[in-house]
């Protein structure tokens, strides 16, 4: 199990920033709640909250420099997780106020859910895991998990790991090498929301 090091928690302006932070300090890691591109780049693992809408997420970290720092991070093999909004806009585009862009960082397109289910889509649903069963969310595997959104990528995205329905099966969980992300909120999921957590800062 390698050690956490330094976990840089973006602060683009938006996101749930303080619960977040208490659950990676209760769980062992060194935080730096920061919104500076070369603290970023230089951490030895990063977290990208999320709450908000997509485009003013993405757009804030575009207009700060954090967006690039990220790539980077991702480039050099260091552990990236994102979480809700944080995992929306990794992707190329979305839906949301007549068209978002995403960051880019992974192909597709983040969607509406269905207007046939209530939205927004807010409390716990059990998540199943695709895929190849990454280490890190394999024990999630039939969970009941916290969500808040109204918008999710597809189930056919890349790296999918775990699964959710709402109106249609949708990605709640992804993992591409040293990437994750979550459509759920690991810092309101309770106990094994905390152990994803545990996990990602010992990967």
């Amino acid at each position: 199990m390698s050690s956490p090091g330094t976990v840089a928690l973006v602060d683009y302006g938006a996101g749930n920033l303080r619960s977040v932070e208490n659950a990676l300090r209760e769980v062992g890691a060194r935080v730096l709640v920061t919104r500076d591109p070369a603290a970023v780049a230089r951490a030895d693992r990063v977290v990208v909250p999320g709450q908000g809408s997509m485009p003013e997420c993405a757009a804030a970290m575009q207009k700060s420099g954090v967006a690039e720092s990220l790539v980077l991070a991702i480039s050099l093999g260091r552990p990236v997780l994102g979480i809700c909004v944080g995992l929306q806009l990794l992707f190329e585009d979305g839906e949301e106020a007549g068209g978002a862009r995403g960051l880019g960082i992974l192909p597709g397109r983040i969607e509406k859910l269905p207007s046939s289910v209530k939205l927004p889509h807010i409390g716990w649903s059990p998540v199943r895991l695709v895929g190849e069963r990454p280490a890190l969310f394999a024990p999630l595997d039939g969970q009941y998990l916290y969500f808040a959104h109204s918008y999710a990528a597809p189930a056919d995205a890349a790296g999918a790991a775990l699964l959710a329905t709402h109106g249609r099966p949708y990605c709640a969980a992804l993992a591409r090498e040293n990437l994750f992300a979550t459509q759920f909120h690991p810092e309101k999921s309770q106990r094994a929301g905390l152990a994803l957590l545990e996990r990602f800062v010992h990967v």
